[in-house]
């Protein structure tokens, strides 16, 4: 541990205690919003990134709970300072916050090393405000703690359980299959959200958060805490009382996201049943605190990694609130034992697994032991192959056994909206061996590679009473999906990457145990194909996307921007003279 700093050596104190006229306009314009120098005086700021709005349903709360962190940060002798960041509502954002990830990244990077702060409370959850205001706040390297948003409560409809995202998808292919009336839809559609709160399946906003919490950036527990709970509010502010001493302490990211650390965070998403979002957010993570993850870590790890939380879309059963009351993700991390590294430490300045061993499991079937695992292996899986020669992913126990290996004809749509053509059609040929193939979706692609892999089942398979097929794309799919839905195809297909020269009627063949992913093309046929591509027409001539067709990277590098890689080395942290 570093030794105690003084309030002198304070980045804030570099604005607010020298005796200049720079120091004089910063001093008079707090006195402007009505503080006092006792407020600041001695004191570290604290920004508190508040990704609230109004558009935003997962962060609703938010304009409350920034209360609570305001008063934890006062009680412990800190001077909080609330800054808006981006939203990113993966309800309403099109045609993806994946899009505008990295703006955020870069967003929170930028508030944090341009205004006077010595620490952070980062308040996001809903799917990419995780890793955006993580990426962000690891490359500015000033000590911080991560607030989740919390899931919100259970769905209920006709006395059901129901989890939002995935009884979405499976109650939309019923009504598309005529076995529920319009009136049962609408009652699903008032049931299923009914509190703040992200998502309350195991998606990508609680697979983010609950790697945020096992890398050690949350306080112990914080993940797994309802929305609508007490305790979500007693968090809160305890994460602003923490955030004032580990400033004094100079607890820095780079002291708790270690190697250790993130082989922690991975192992813990592949045991919670995690979102096939998670990859590529964990790669992004670790590379900015300048880990070289590679698809293959991941792999790697996940063989040797049983899923053992009985969560939907993975479970069949239960939700984040049941997690929570069978002891949340403490209880899994204790299942989980020695397959957690002990030298890691979290945002306490303590090791992640000091405590364990105290920790109850109040239902095992819920959060099951090692021995009766979900599935046998960890939530994702990495194919390679000819197809996918830098890889792409599937969810294994999300998706029918029978899938694991198949092989069949593919069946390509070039957009969506040939896409829709396709599976809107009750008489368009296909069989049950048929690979549904969605390309040029994703990072350049969609752009901004959209949550597209999660394609509906087709009219023509649904009246047959079929519920599940392979189907393959370069784009991704929501966290709360499930099915045999081969995903983050890399290289994507609008870069030339092999994708691009499948054709319809070619065999595809998918062979999870094996980790390969193939279309049976000859290389001679293939050589030819590659000749007559042609590069499709840029998506973008100004602005934002252009910037972003420019420099985003492909999905096994974590969909980064190339000029945020750690290896350029940090930016100047020294305040603006004006």
């Amino acid at each position: 541990m570093k030794t105690r700093r003084t309030y002198e050596q304070l980045r804030s104190a570099r604005w607010m205690v020298p005796d200049d006229q720079r120091s004089f306009g910063h001093r008079s314009r707090t006195m402007q919003m009505g503080y006092d120098p006792a407020d600041w005086e001695g004191r570290p700021i604290i920004a508190i990134l508040n990704t609230w709005s109004d558009a935003q349903p997962c962060h609703m709360h938010f304009k409350d709970r920034v209360e609570w962190v305001k008063r934890g940060v006062l009680q412990a002798g800190g001077f909080p300072m609330e800054l808006p960041a981006l939203s990113l509502s993966e309800n309403f954002v099109k045609p993806t916050t994946m899009l505008y990830r990295n703006m955020l990244a870069m967003e929170s990077e930028e508030l944090l090393r341009s205004h006077p702060i010595d620490g952070a409370v980062l308040m996001g959850g809903c799917d990419k405000t995780t890793p955006g205001l993580v990426m962000g706040a690891l490359s500015m390297g000033l000590p911080f703690i991560y607030l989740p948003a919390g899931p919100m409560l259970r769905g209920n409809w006709a006395g059901r359980h129901l989890g939002s995202g995935t009884d979405g998808f499976k109650f939309w292919d019923e009504r598309r299959a005529g076995t529920i009336s319009k009136e049962e839809w609408q009652g699903i559609e008032g049931g299923i959200a009914r509190s703040y709160g992200h998502c309350m399946t195991m998606g990508t906003a609680s697979t983010m958060t609950a790697i945020a919490e096992a890398m050690g950036l949350t306080l112990p527990g914080a993940s797994s805490i309802p929305a609508a709970d007490a305790g979500h509010q007693r968090m809160s502010t305890q994460c602003g009382r923490r955030i004032v001493d580990m400033v004094w302490e100079d607890l820095t990211p780079d002291m708790i996201v270690t190697a250790a650390a993130v082989e922690n965070a991975v192992t813990v998403a592949m045991a919670t049943g995690c979102s096939t979002n998670a990859i590529i957010h964990l790669i992004a993570m670790a590379r900015r605190a300048g880990i070289a993850l590679e698809l293959d870590d991941l792999d790697r790890i996940g063989r040797k990694t049983p899923v053992i939380a009985n969560i939907r879309p993975s479970g069949a059963t239960y939700l984040m609130e049941d997690f929570y009351y069978a002891g949340g993700l403490r209880a899994l991390m204790k299942q989980l034992g020695d397959k957690l590294n002990s030298s890691a430490i979290t945002v306490t300045g303590k090791p992640l697994t000091e405590g364990l061993d105290l920790v109850k499991v109040w239902n095992d079937d819920v959060i099951r032991p090692l021995s009766n695992p979900v599935y046998h292996e960890g939530s994702l899986a990495v194919l390679k192959g000819n197809l996918s020669p830098d890889g792409a992913v599937i969810k294994p126990a999300a998706c029918d056994p029978k899938f694991h290996r198949h092989k069949g004809p593919a069946l390509v749509a070039d957009s969506y909206a040939e896409l829709k053509t396709i599976i809107d059609d009750p008489d368009y040929p296909m069989t049950p061996e048929t690979v549904l193939v969605l390309r040029n979706a994703g990072p350049q692609g969609g752009p901004g590679m959209p949550e597209w892999g999660m394609i509906p089942m087709p009219k023509a398979l649904l009246k047959r009473g079929l519920r599940d097929m392979v189907r393959l794309s370069d784009a991704r799919m929501s966290g709360t999906s499930f099915g045999a839905c081969v995903l983050h195809v890399a290289p994507e297909s609008y870069v030339g990457g092999p994708l691009a020269l499948l054709k319809t009627g070619d065999i595809v063949e998918l062979d999870i145990p094996n980790r390969s992913l193939n279309m049976l093309v000859p290389d001679e046929e293939l050589a030819l194909r590659r000749q007559s591509w042609k590069p499709p027409a840029p998506r973008y001539g100004r602005g934002y996307g252009f910037l972003f067709s420019k420099h985003i990277e492909q999905a096994d590098k974590g969909c980064d921007f190339d000029f945020l890689k750690t290896e350029f080395g940090p930016q100047v942290d020294e305040p603006a003279i004006n």
